[in-house]
């Protein structure tokens, strides 16, 4: 296509969605404010609890490893409803990801279970494809089909292919509900930059010592596969916002009727979207078979749906996706590695944050909220005070329940895109 040609697709969309984009978008500034201000509640939070865990390296390479699968799954689900499909069966592709890792990876190592992770859930991504694009099925229940269908497929394939009586793959150690192990894929650290980091960090002083227990976290022992995730959200930035065919493939999901005026062919864009998808979803599924050397039943753990979730909340952008993604990683992270005593002094921190917000809606005059995150603010407090720690059904709770937390309070700014979910026929505008 032209120069010319893009442009109109790109006035005759813009113009409707210019308010929106401005509202629901976060300036580079006003993330950095916000990081900063997270970064000196939780240094607070530390020095008034004694929580020194809320802070440490040990803590944030914990919640990066966390935070891998579940962007890559917003990530994907970014991809299919840019283009106009709502792709509910992430967690399916990366069931299906996590299998295809395991399936290869005793085999042939790592690098190659992260291919074939990707390559299990793009053919996940080509059902949903085939069946929302081609065949106009309603997206929500082709996505949940592929769910359950994905997690009956890789329990019989492993019933099958790894605890077959006999096979080579249990010789190898496998079984109906894992495959064998596989080679470990090297970590990095930065040289000299770790130490350093790790000294500062143990004089506990405010503020210094918890940005360089954080910096500690997300430079030492960093899996290869964190970096090729770190540059698919750049790369996906770059693809729909700063490309020709990007905005083709945007405008599928702003209205795909303009789009096809202006000679898009639509179905090959979300084509193209839904299986990226799927292959970004079944990479965060092949993340989680390496990390732990092999593929085990069940173990996305609803990943994929707290990766929609992420997506959501990111207001369908790679940055606020990455940003949603780092969130759930470190609770995830920290109801793993600290239990009920750390989340227990998070307690106060949301008060905190609960009686900020109860303030913000006053001002703007809308009591009821504000009185209903008032009282949810002072109950966390009195929780706080009467108890020392919280029960371990909670803590296990933790991630999802920071999930709807963050949904119902970010729900006011967000703008998903226009077609999204709703079916298409070539032809039909005319």
């Amino acid at each position: 296509m032209s120069t010319t040609f893009t442009s109109a697709i790109a006035e005759k969309l813009s113009g409707r969605n210019r308010p929106d984009n401005k509202r629901g978008k976060l300036s580079t500034p006003v993330v950095l404010m916000v990081i900063a201000g997270a970064m000196i509640l939780l240094a607070a939070l530390r020095e008034i609890t004694g929580a020194n865990d809320l802070t440490s390296s040990g803590q944030f390479s914990g919640a990066l490893a966390a935070a891998v699968p579940i962007g890559l799954a917003g990530l994907g689900g970014l991809w299919a409803e840019r283009a106009g499909v709502v792709n509910i069966g992430l967690e399916g592709m990366m069931m299906l990801g996590t299998f295809c890792a395991g399936w290869m990876g005793w085999q042939h190592g790592p690098w190659v279970a992260a291919l074939a992770g990707v390559v299990g859930g793009a053919v996940g991504g080509l059902i949903h494809a085939i069946a929302t694009v081609t065949f106009n099925v309603d997206h929500i229940i082709s996505g949940v089909a592929i769910n359950i269908l994905a997690l009956g497929v890789t329990q019989y394939l492993a019933k099958m292919w790894f605890g077959a009586e006999g096979s080579a793959a249990q010789k190898a150690g496998g079984n109906d509900k894992q495959s064998p192990v596989m080679e470990n894929m090297p970590n990095f650290s930065i040289p000299g930059l770790s130490d350093w980091l790790h000294s500062i960090e143990k004089h506990h002083w405010f503020l210094v010592s918890d940005v360089a227990g954080v910096l500690d976290g997300l430079v030492s022992d960093v899996s290869w596969l964190t970096i090729v995730a770190a540059l698919l959200f750049v790369g996906t930035f770059f693809v729909l916002w700063r490309s020709a065919f990007g905005l083709r493939l945007r405008s599928c999901g702003e209205s795909p009727v303009a789009a096809e005026s202006l000679g898009v062919n639509v179905y090959k864009y979300k084509y193209a979207a839904v299986i990226v998808s799927g292959g970004m979803a079944g990479l965060g599924g092949a993340f989680l078979a390496i990390g732990t050397h092999m593929y085990s039943d069940g173990q996305t753990g609803g990943r994929g749906y707290i990766g929609l979730a992420t997506m959501i909340f990111g207001n369908w952008r790679p940055g606020g996706v990455a940003m949603g993604a780092g969130l759930f990683g470190f609770m995830d992270s920290l109801q793993l590695r600290s239990g009920g005593p750390t989340v227990h002094a998070l307690l106060l921190l949301v008060a905190v944050l609960l009686a900020g917000l109860a303030l913000w809606r006053l001002k703007q005059g809308r009591k009821k909220p504000a009185i209903i995150s008032g009282v949810v603010a002072a109950a966390l407090v009195l929780w706080y005070a009467l108890t020392k720690t919280v029960p371990l059904e909670f803590v296990d709770a933790t991630p999802y329940v920071a999930t709807l937390l963050v949904l119902s309070l970010s729900a006011q700014r967000l703008r998903m895109p226009k077609a999204d979910g709703k079916p298409y026929r070539k032809g039909q505008g005319k």
